[in-house]
């Protein structure tokens, strides 16, 4: 006589795996959400430092020229930003404007091209062209999670 042998998990050592998972999610989902952030903030700081090294860029070739102006505007549409005023090329490829978290856009329809907004994890993080001396600049009345696009 032959004696077959069934193997299987016990309900012990399935609840035990499910409490596992259940831990390690808690733990993760909260991790995965500031990583996300992170992100967005790592995109922000290395969009405004290509944004100020454009301009200065710009300003360096028009002394060249003889010309001590700075740049008018930023952009030349509302759907690419910083891509130049139409004759002068800022940045190459410009920046796909946006209403969600990570992108940039426009926010005064009577000057749209001197009033930038970056949106991270919901806050608006607002920055403001001067033609005049060429400085962009994120506004004052900001919060924390804003002011790290600058430091």
């Amino acid at each position: 006589m032959s004696v077959t042998k069934k193997t299987a998990f016990t309900m012990i050592e399935l609840v035990f795996v499910i409490v596992v998972l259940g831990i390690l999610a808690a733990i993760a989902v909260p991790k995965f959400a500031a990583t996300r952030t992170d992100a967005q903030i790592t995109k922000g700081r290395s969009d405004v430092a290509t944004i100020r090294s454009a301009i200065i860029s710009e300003r360096q070739s028009r002394l060249i020229q003889g010309d001590s102006s700075w740049i008018n505007s930023l952009s030349h549409g509302s759907d690419t930003l910083f891509d130049g005023n139409g004759t002068v090329v800022l940045l190459m490829y410009g920046i796909a404007s946006g209403s969600s978290n990570g992108h940039w856009s426009t926010t005064d329809s009577d000057s749209p091209y001197l009033h930038y907004v970056f949106k991270i994890s919901g806050h608006d993080c607002a920055f403001t062209y001067n033609a005049t001396d060429g400085k962009f600049t994120l506004n004052s009345d900001q919060n924390t999670i804003c002011d790290d696009l600058v430091k």
